[in-house]
């Protein structure tokens, strides 16, 4: 069996690289080289998929502080975030926030959502055609959600969006600058919590606060990891898919017409887009087979590292019918993994459907007319980090 070095290459803009194809067809589970510590296992049919994410015996915990295969040269050495834990500590920490993020909870939050984005379009129709939609929308919409519910200044974006940007980065920062900015991040999320301790309040890291003093039920690391976490996954891939959805629309133009009608059409449609667009640009989280594991005809052995590839798995043809055409009224046969499965199933896929179905609709609906304001290959694209999205995406109607 080859190894093949793995990212197979720079994600540009929403194209998938065609050795995901060939592995799909002909290896589904194939050995890779990642850039620091050495080879590592890559999965990519739906159902090796969904195993490697939902079964026990792969580890995410057994990772860390460990020199394992990874896209970055530092081993993680900061307290383990919800990300590095498997149960019954990752259970312990997600009961804590998971009815922040329900879907009741989430209705409330979209007559808000809603008129934020009726908001921030009126301020992209003022500034006239060439107006990003990543200044105007892409951005502050999850930003400006994710911090009210949690309880962070939108004043303080600048901040955040440093950390952010450290924790996604693969080769866009130094090991250096992403310590610095993940430095500043967690000395600024203990003063809020600071704030909090002197001033109680009703939002999500009050709450946060309170079960560290009063129910004793995490740690202070534990709770400032899990606020920075909730805070960087709350905005920074929905942040991306706006713009990665929208760019897939415009220069489909006969397909955004189907997300003009109503809300059930949208919906359906986002589901499609989640399943389609490709929001990975690197290798994601891996895990370590904590026993023997057969995937595919191939024994995985105990301590192996074991990645998966989610946007290939979304286009297995044993899952999918035609799963390279965009089909906005698709019904599924099985779910997508686009938020994973399993125990780290993304606790706010929720918000983010309701945050991309009010953008996307919206943006739809107030520019029937919509289209890019350059060429498609003129398109500026975020580089060097974990995720892919554009930079800026200049619009005119």
């Amino acid at each position: 069996m080859a190894t093949r070095s793995y990212p197979f290459s720079v994600a540009r803009a929403m194209d998938l690289d065609p050795t995901f194809r060939t592995l799909l067809d002909e290896e589904p589970v194939s050995r890779v080289q990642l850039p620091f510590g050495g080879e590592a296992w890559l999965a990519v049919r739906y159902g090796d998929v969904r195993t490697v994410l939902s079964d026990p015996r792969f580890s995410r915990a057994e990772l860390f502080g460990k020199d394992v295969p990874r896209v970055r040269p530092e081993i993680a050495e900061q307290v383990p975030t919800i990300l590095d834990m498997d149960p019954p500590d990752h259970t312990r920490l997600r009961k804590l926030v998971a009815k922040a993020f329900t879907a009741r909870r989430v209705a409330e939050l979209r007559p808000r959502a809603r008129r934020l984005t009726a908001e921030m379009l009126a301020g992209m129709r003022a500034e006239g055609p060439g107006a990003d939609l990543v200044g105007h929308l892409s951005v502050p919409l999850p930003v400006t959600i994710i911090c009210e519910l949690l309880g962070v200044p939108v004043a303080d974006r600048p901040i955040f969006r440093a950390g952010a940007d450290a924790a996604l980065s693969m080769t866009s920062q130094t090991p250096e600058q992403r310590a610095q900015s993940m430095g500043a991040m967690y000395t600024y999320m203990s003063g809020l919590v600071a704030q909090r301790r002197e001033q109680p309040t009703d939002d999500l890291l009050g709450a946060l606060v309170v079960a560290r003093d009063d129910g004793d039920k995490l740690s202070e690391a534990e709770m400032i990891s899990l606020a920075f976490v909730i805070l960087v996954a709350g905005h920074e891939t929905t942040m991306n898919q706006i713009g990665n959805m929208t760019f897939l629309l415009l220069t489909r133009p006969d397909r955004g017409a189907a997300l003009r009608g109503d809300e059930a059409a949208v919906a359906q449609g986002i589901e499609e887009l989640l399943r389609f667009t490709p929001l990975g640009a690197s290798a994601g989280f891996p895990r370590i087979a904590t026993e023997d594991v057969e995937l595919s005809g191939v024994t995985i052995r105990a301590g192996d590292t074991v990645y998966v590839a989610t946007q290939t798995a979304n286009r297995d043809p044993a899952a999918f019918p035609d799963p390279e055409q965009l089909q906005l009224d698709r019904t599924m046969p099985v779910p997508h993994v686009a938020f994973g499965h399993g125990v780290h199933h993304c606790l706010g896929a929720q918000l983010a459907r309701m945050e991309l179905q009010e953008a996307i609709g919206g943006l739809l609906r107030e520019f029937p007319d919509l289209r890019l304001a350059v060429e498609p290959q003129d398109v500026q694209w975020r580089t060097g980090g974990l995720v892919r999205g554009p930079q800026a995406l200049p619009l005119t109607w």
